[in-house]
């Protein structure tokens, strides 16, 4: 007969894990935020380690920002061998507008942080049009320049660096995953790079 000892011993085996298929999956389909998917989430922290070791065999790296609350998959340009790799991941580049719109907001979230603020950055759409008209060519057709800028922010939306408000279309929270694209190299020359958008708005 089994004595209540027993059965403590018995319970002292570790906890079982996630399965480590869903989280890996979730990944393979995009970013992964701790406030929106807080089950995968709370597996991804407890796989940590199992996660890097499996997608490292396919030439994927695990980028987890803990602080700001995101994860993704990163490729590089080569493996171990440096060979190059066929690409999982497809890279679309930015055009001049969206580039620019993206410069903007990461200029936001460092002037947040600066002022210790709230950690959020919260803009609307006429916010963000504003922020945009100085470095767009004039053109006499303030709705063209109106819809224009909303195809921007779509497009930035759609990168996943801006979040819109259900209960508030006009309204849009700026993903901190944007760090991970306008990283600290091009803040040390964020402004330089603002004056050249400058330039090439001059230009056209």
């Amino acid at each position: 007969m089994n004595t209540l000892d027993d059965n403590r011993a018995a319970d002292t085996s570790p906890p079982l894990l996630p399965n480590l298929g869903p989280v890996v999956i979730r990944l393979m389909k995009g970013v992964v935020y701790r406030d929106e998917q807080e089950t995968t989430w709370q597996d991804l922290m407890l796989l940590q380690s199992q996660v890097r070791d499996y997608v490292q065999v396919i030439g994927l790296t695990l980028v987890l920002d803990e602080t700001d609350g995101y994860a993704y998959l990163h490729q590089g340009d080569a493996d171990a061998d440096g060979e190059t790799l066929p690409r999982l991941m497809q890279r679309r580049p930015l055009s001049y507008p969206v580039s620019l719109l993206c410069v903007l907001l990461r200029k936001k979230l460092v002037e947040a942080d600066v002022g210790g603020e709230e950690p959020r950055v919260v803009l609307t759409r006429d916010q963000m049009a504003d922020m945009m008209r100085v470095f767009l060519k004039d053109q006499p057709n303030e709705a063209r320049i109106v819809d224009r800028i909303d195809t921007y922010i779509n497009k930035v939306a759609e990168l996943g660096f801006l979040r819109r408000f259900k209960k508030d279309t006009g309204t849009f929270e700026v993903r901190r995953i944007l760090k991970s694209l306008v990283d600290a190299t091009w803040l040390i020359q964020l402004d330089e790079k603002l004056e050249a958008y400058l330039s090439h708005a001059a230009a056209d």
